[in-house]
């Protein structure tokens, strides 16, 4: 039986920007249709007796959900759109730290800052182990071949993001093979057996009480995660103290700022310094704008 449910959003709010604000939108099981705006994902776990695809779009000052199905009860359903689009998010103290920017004043005007996490921190950790030393293309390929051949179907036929159970099932020579994850294989083994056994918790950093420093240590233990993954992750979990650096935020940034010319990475830590514990959300609007239309 079809469902329609709705969610009121914050006056801070933009679906587009949201959706626009980085890579993820291009991802399985992501589908965003940009003619008629509408992202959808595919919704799994606790409270769902299998997977089901959610289509997210606006309805005035508010989002419209629509699923086919209804195998979970609106509060899952609700909780799983709310955290995905950051919808709970404050970003008060962000948009105070970049008031006096006049390069950042599109971000408060557009309603942006928010970034597009998945379902579970589980998924976006193995998703940003993904992007690591590979182009774009690469990542896509290897998102898309985990979702077709390791997770689970929908009703028409969809898949779910692979649970850590499905993905444990599996040896290193699949995922060099069917996945084509390169020397990620052996990590991806041994991070699932350790989310499927209980050992790991990846969504215990959500609510984690360690100082950040202390928490990117953490994440730094899993295999793949070096300082740009567990910076990519911090911030998808809203801490926001690390650049996160890769070529391509360095070559933006010497584009941008220094006359195209190449420079320390302490020379960009010090050109954002000023936004305090906001700077990687700073950076990454500073160079993302032509993305939020």
């Amino acid at each position: 039986m079809a469902k329609t449910l709705f969610i009121e959003t914050p006056n801070d709010f933009s679906f587009r920007a949201t959706v626009y604000s980085h890579g993820w939108c291009e991802l399985a099981p992501f589908e965003l249709d940009e003619e008629n705006w509408i992202l959808s994902c595919v919704l799994h776990g606790d409270g769902f007796k299998k997977p089901i695809v959610a289509a997210i779009r606006e309805d005035g000052s508010r989002l419209k959900i629509e699923i086919d199905e209804a195998f979970a009860d609106d509060a899952t359903i609700i909780a799983g759109v709310r955290h995905m689009l950051r919808i709970n998010d404050d970003l008060a103290g962000f948009y105070s730290a970049i008031a006096n920017e006049s390069r950042l004043a599109w971000v408060a005007e557009r309603a942006a800052g928010r970034l597009l996490r998945s379902q579970t921190v589980f998924e976006d950790l193995v998703k940003t182990i993904c992007t690591t030393n590979c182009s774009w293309g690469l990542t896509k390929s290897m998102v898309s071949n985990l979702v077709e051949k390791l997770g689970q179907a929908t009703a028409n036929g969809k898949k779910a993001f692979p649970t850590a159970e499905a993905m444990a099932a599996v040896n290193s020579d699949f995922y060099r093979k069917e996945i084509r994850a390169g020397y990620r294989s052996p990590y991806f083994v041994e991070l699932t057996e350790a989310v499927a056994t209980g050992n790991l918790d990846p969504e215990a950093w959500l609510h984690s009480e360690l100082p950040t420093p202390e928490l990117k240590k953490e994440m730094k233990k899993v295999k793949g995660v070096g300082d740009y993954a567990a910076e990519n992750l911090l911030k998808l979990i809203g801490r926001y103290d690390g650049l996160c650096l890769d070529s391509w935020l360095r070559s933006q940034f010497y584009k941008n700022h220094n006359g195209e010319k190449t420079c320390s990475d302490k020379k960009i830590e010090r050109h954002y310094a000023k936004f305090g514990k906001w700077r990687g959300l700073a950076i990454w609007c500073d160079m993302t704008e032509k993305w939020i239309v």
